[in-house]
């Protein structure tokens, strides 16, 4: 395997990671989990 494959499949590999990260941020799942984040400075104690 030469350099310049090995350089293809690390960013493939890396597109995948990321676009696996920002589908996993912006599914319906966890969006009660980051808006309870996001209002957390305000909360009062």
């Amino acid at each position: 395997m030469d350099v310049n494959t090995l350089r293809a499949v690390v960013t493939v590999a890396s597109l995948c990671v990321f676009v696996g990260i920002v589908l996993w941020a912006y599914s319906g799942k966890r969006k009660a989990d980051f808006a309870e984040a996001a209002n957390a400075p305000f909360e009062q104690d």
